[in-house]
């Protein structure tokens, strides 16, 4: 019996982790990067105060990190939210624990009130640093039906993976770069629309997730060809991800 339960709090444990995975730790330190690179001086030194000098890109991967932690489960759908691909997220009943805009507001929320503690300002602060990157990853407003592209099995360069971790790992780790590397890189991205409504950035990544759906069949065989392709808009949400979270900490730490 004990093994039993054993089993299944493993097994529950890891459905949760893959159907709301990460961009994996390269993506998000990229995303950390990129925003401590465009903040404000006096931005910069509030959050080093909160953070007790923890970077931006080591903070970036806790949210993850703290879900080994039972006590830390009720923040998992925190990290996404399943849209059908024809609707608008105001029109769907909305998860009681919270989904990924709802998070980002609340972080917004507790971190702009002078009278939060300290405590809970860095943990707000993490999460917010951390689901940023979440939105701008567009199966994480995927389909509830394949639990956002982890049920569609593809083949990279031959290895057995699904959409949601392609994009989410595979074709970042595929480079073989440091997260740093990739930050200098993306610097020459041109990006202009840089709104801080969170449902806002969840309609572009929508559009992209639609793309990304018609793009790929289950047991599709992945290589040079579709990295090509869709590599660009990989970069191109990791920078607007980056953009977007110096622009939202520079405005709360004015």
């Amino acid at each position: 019996m004990i093994k039993k339960l054993v089993f299944i709090f493993f097994l529950t444990f890891n459905v949760s982790y893959l159907v709301y995975g990460i961009w994996g730790k390269t993506g998000h330190r990229v995303v950390a990067e990129i925003a401590k690179k465009n903040l404000t001086e006096n931005a910069l030194k509030k959050i080093n105060s909160i953070l007790d000098g923890e970077s931006l890109p080591t903070v970036s991967t806790w949210a993850d990190e703290i879900k080994s932690d039972p006590e830390s489960r009720k923040y998992n759908t925190w990290h996404y939210v399943n849209i059908p691909l024809d609707e608008d997220y105001a029109d769907i009943e909305k998860n009681k624990n919270g989904d990924v805009v709802t998070a980002i507001n609340e972080c917004i929320e507790v971190l702009k009130n002078k009278n939060s503690s300290l405590s809970s300002k860095a943990f707000y602060l993490k999460f917010l640093i951390h689901l940023v990157g979440d939105i701008h990853q567009p199966l994480h407003v995927g389909r509830f039906e394949d639990r956002g592209g982890n049920d569609i099995k593809v083949k990279f360069f031959g290895k057995q993976t699904n959409l949601h971790r392609l994009w989410d790992t595979d074709m970042i780790n595929d480079h073989m770069m440091s997260y740093s590397e990739f930050a200098e890189n993306l610097d020459k991205i041109k990006f202009i629309n840089t709104t801080l409504i969170p449902a806002e950035w969840l309609k572009e990544s929508q559009i992209e997730v639609n793309k990304i759906y018609n793009g790929v069949n289950n047991d599709d065989y992945i290589g040079y060809e579709y990295i090509y392709k869709n590599f660009p808009t990989v970069e191109k949400q990791l920078y607007k991800a980056g953009i977007r979270l110096a622009d939202i900490l520079n405005d709360i730490f004015l």
